[in-house]
């Protein structure tokens, strides 16, 4: 039988049955068939599948393969299972194909939720759960930087049943809590209900900002007025979304529950948040003064 010719659950055990990294593709065969993705994945010695599997977004470098490699140390000591879908920019081209979820067709008109490059995370998430490679009941889901985006758009849009946690660090921008505001700025004209909307407000899910991350242009800080209304930096429209998030269920008369996690010394650097994020996970802290220290010492983007 050749590689083709295997289901995903099939491909995944023999991609993922061996201790080590690797990069294989994962083509999702449901609405996006003609769009693979690469998983950048890690297996440590020892693990088994009633341990945790993270899922990991990369930033708009595209590079899985790093970020796969940040979570390594805290793989090897948690027995975790890193999985890196990295949406590379020849089959999922620009901002409108990976950190707006290619909402939109090339019409301009919006695709089936069902579709958007959102889905894909929980996807491979069931089918490494029939390949049985994980139980199911210990997936988190981490997004940085323009993965950071991507996380909290999937949150306000798909179902949130795969997720033990969530969190998202240092985002350029956020799609509002809003039915009045059309995507990607709000949640509005693209076939989203106010059931999406409440839903994401209930989730706990953790927004990480480093307090360093305060640079007021660059390449890759989004520069667009929606963008530049949020606040001057990351770190002021972390703080920006929490009270959007906490006005939007205080007018609805439910709980926004929501944490904003502020990271001390550390600004645009997802090596950092990834042990950070990790950290709060499976120690239950942040790292204490010296590995912060460590952390702020280096720098990934």
């Amino acid at each position: 039988m050749k590689p083709s010719d295997l289901s995903n659950a099939d491909r995944l055990i023999m991609e993922l049955g061996h201790a080590g990294r690797n990069a294989f593709i994962y083509i999702d065969e449901d609405r996006n068939a003609d769009r693979p993705v690469t998983l950048n994945t890690y297996r440590p010695a020892g693990y088994a599948p009633d341990r945790p599997v993270v899922i990991v977004q990369h930033g708009v470098l595209r590079n899985g393969d790093d970020y796969r490699d940040f979570w390594i140390p805290a793989a090897d000591k948690h027995k975790l299972l890193i999985v890196a879908p990295t949406f590379t920019n020849d089959v999922w081209p620009g901002v409108q194909s990976y950190n707006n979820g290619l909402v939109y067709t090339a019409m301009g008109n919006p695709r089936h939720v069902d579709g958007w490059a959102y889905a894909l995370p929980a996807r491979i998430v069931a089918d490494m759960v029939e390949a049985e490679l994980i139980d199911g009941r210990n997936a988190y889901l981490f997004g940085h930087s323009a993965g950071g985006q991507f996380v909290h758009r999937l949150m306000s849009s798909q179902p949130h049943a795969p997720w033990k946690a969530v969190s998202v660090g240092n985002p350029g921008w956020y799609t509002l809590p809003t039915m009045d505001r059309k995507f990607p700025e709000g949640l509005g004209e693209v076939g989203l209900t106010e059931q999406h909307l409440e839903r994401l407000l209930a989730y706990p899910m953790t927004i990480l900002a480093g307090d360093k991350d305060i640079e007021t242009s660059g390449e890759h800080l989004p520069s667009d007025p929606p963008a530049v209304a949020q606040g001057p930096h990351r770190y002021a429209r972390a703080h920006n979304y929490l009270e959007a998030g906490r006005a939007e269920a205080q007018r609805r008369g439910i709980a926004c529950n929501w944490t904003l996690q502020s990271v001390p010394g550390i600004g645009h650097d997802g090596r950092a948040m990834s042990a950070v994020c990790a950290s709060l996970w499976f120690e239950g802290k942040m790292p204490d003064a010296e590995a912060m220290a460590a952390l702020a010492s280096g720098h990934a983007a």
